[in-house]
């Protein structure tokens, strides 16, 4: 399956599954990234209005690139996951540790979004990441987002370059004050 990617990430460029569905933030909602690298999504929800932080155990390019972005230096890998509250939205690009799924899944708040993407079984044949422990395995994302209204999905080949990814868009199901509560509605 081709997902229609259709071109390559430069170092500044946002996702195109980021921007596809960055809609789905509310205005003004806080956004955290995840493993920031060079600060592209950080740039990117910047410029969107959005008080962003940004963490990695790396954040000088990311400080440079975004010097009013919230960004703490963390070996998240290794250290305790630094965060006690929650965000508008949570993004994740090319970046899995298995340990803290329940932790970036919990870093959304009721109502909020998670947009991830990374490397999918299968990925070997293309180059690296090639270790299954890189990989998300067929419907990772899925079970991980069980308590969320999940978005869209995709599992499958990406060309330009050609890899391997899964990726998600969900929503975190808000906390429910009473029965007269009107749901939430989200374009597409």
């Amino acid at each position: 399956m081709s997902l229609g990617d259709g071109h390559a990430h430069t170092l500044g460029e946002p996702s195109s599954w980021v921007r596809r569905w960055t809609h789905l933030v509310a205005p003004g909602a806080t956004v955290l990234d995840v493993a920031c690298g060079s600060g592209r999504h950080l740039a990117w929800f910047l410029n969107r209005g959005h008080a962003v932080t940004g963490v990695d155990r790396d954040i000088h390019t990311a400080k440079s690139n975004c010097p009013t972005a919230h960004l703490v230096e963390a070996d998240i890998e290794a250290q305790p996951w630094p965060f006690t509250h929650t965000f508008g939205a949570v993004v994740v690009t090319h970046y899995l540790w298995r340990p803290l799924l329940p932790a970036i899944t919990q870093s959304v708040a009721p109502g909020g979004v998670l947009i991830y993407e990374t490397f999918a079984a299968g990925n070997a044949v293309f180059g690296r990441p090639s270790r299954p422990d890189f990989l998300l395995e067929p419907e990772e994302l899925l079970a991980t987002c069980k308590d969320f209204t999940v978005v869209a999905y995709e599992n499958g080949t990406l060309t330009d370059p050609m890899r391997c990814v899964q990726r998600i868009a969900a929503i975190r199901k808000p906390t429910v004050k009473s029965a007269s509560d009107a749901p939430t509605v989200y374009s597409l």
